[in-house]
């Protein structure tokens, strides 16, 4: 049995026949396409370094500017008046105590001296000649046979020389502290300056007075100048510059840098601090006491000074490679054990060398990362590069 369609009927057929065809090719098309397309790789996961906090005994230093000066800084100085006629010594050498230095001539004080003995042993004479005749007036006076005035003048006559003979004596001890005072001798041991006056110079009185100068360096004082926030962190730590504390395992000491950038190789302890702020600078002057033996540090001479201000026991330590500053505060990357990484904010100390003390916020013994947290997110799970091998191995 034949069926005929219209014309109508046959183009809907035909439109039919084209739908399902394009159908087919875009399925066809489609499957193609997701049959043949490559897999996406996974993401790969961050290599990275890390190191473990550390715990130990952190020495926290300060440097400052220094000025050396020396122990003693004395000026020889005549004490009188004359003409300077010896120079007993070699300029720039060492002097001991006492060691005579110049000698101003001595004749008029020897002159002095000679004529204040004289009178001394005059007034002792007439001493001795009044006591005999107070001796010998006195029985007559106990028996009557002497009156009371010639009793009491020869009391007067004895005690009025008695007192010529202690101001004769007197007189003497100063002519001979003077006469002394011409042989110029070293207050102290130590390096003496260059002679100030020439031989022949009127010295001392309306003269000039300064001949030289000794100074003692063998142990030489170092100045310098902390600032108030330095004093107050000192105290924060319970320690007090320039008094030794017995309890301390430790001390002040001070380590002083040459001209050369050589580091000197004795060490000072801080004896001194001044008790009070500068208010114009801000600052108080300490001061640390060095040996010097081999007169090496030169007084006057500018220095720098590194000081132990603190020891901070069994403090946590990371490397300041690991630590990243922003705005909001510090922040490091920390391990966990199942090998993602948490963002960890942190307390920062004290730097010292290429570490920094961690006041909280780390526990001894975490694992931080210390290389490759450029590329890292909180949370992301990665991988800690192996350690190359040496070639030994």
């Amino acid at each position: 049995m034949k069926v005929f369609l219209t014309k109508r009927e046959l183009k809907r057929l035909k439109r039919k026949q084209a739908i399902y065809t394009g159908l087919g090719i875009i399925i066809a098309i489609a499957i193609y396409l997701f049959l043949s397309r490559e897999k996406s790789p996974a993401p790969e996961i961050p290599v990275i370094s890390v190191t473990p906090a550390q715990q130990e005994d952190v020495e926290i230093y300060g440097e400052y500017v220094g000025r050396i000066r020396a122990q003693q800084f004395v000026e020889v100085r005549a004490r009188v008046e004359g003409f300077l006629e010896k120079m007993e010594f070699e300029e720039g050498t060492y002097v001991k105590r006492n060691q005579v230095l110049f000698i101003i001539n001595q004749e008029q004080y020897k002159a002095k001296a000679d004529k204040a003995r004289a009178q001394l042993k005059k007034d002792e004479a007439q001493a001795r000649k009044a006591e005999r005749d107070l001796e010998r007036i006195k029985p007559l006076y106990e028996k009557n046979a002497a009156s009371q005035l010639d009793y009491d003048n020869a009391i007067a006559a004895y005690e009025t020389a008695k007192a010529s003979v202690g101001m004769s004596q007197a007189d003497l001890d100063q002519a001979e502290l003077e006469l002394s005072y011409t042989l110029v001798k070293s207050p102290i041991s130590g390096q003496i300056s260059e002679r100030l006056v020439d031989l022949g110079t009127l010295v001392g009185g309306n003269g000039q007075s300064l001949l030289a100068t000794v100074v003692k360096s063998d142990t030489v004082l170092v100045d310098f100048s902390m600032t108030a926030l330095d004093y107050l962190k000192s105290k924060e730590r319970n320690v007090t510059l320039g008094q030794k504390d017995s309890t301390r395992s430790w001390q002040p000491t001070v380590t002083i840098t040459l001209p050369d950038n050589s580091t000197y190789p004795y060490k000072g302890l801080v004896d001194f601090a001044e008790p009070q702020v500068n208010p114009k600078t801000g600052t108080f002057s300490v001061r640390a006491e060095m040996a010097n033996p081999e007169h090496i540090l030169l007084p006057g001479q500018f220095t720098n000074v590194r000081v132990l201000l603190d020891v901070r026991e069994n403090a946590t330590v990371v490397p300041q490679k690991s630590l990243i500053i922003e705005k909001g505060g510090a922040y490091i990357f920390v391990m966990r054990r199942d090998s993602t990484v948490e963002k960890r904010f942190i307390e920062l100390g004290p730097e010292f060398q290429n570490n920094t003390v961690v006041e909280r916020g780390l526990v001894p013994g975490e694992l931080i990362v210390s290389e490759g947290y450029h590329k890292l997110t909180p949370g992301m799970k990665v991988r800690v590069s192996e350690a190359p091998s040496s070639e030994n191995d």
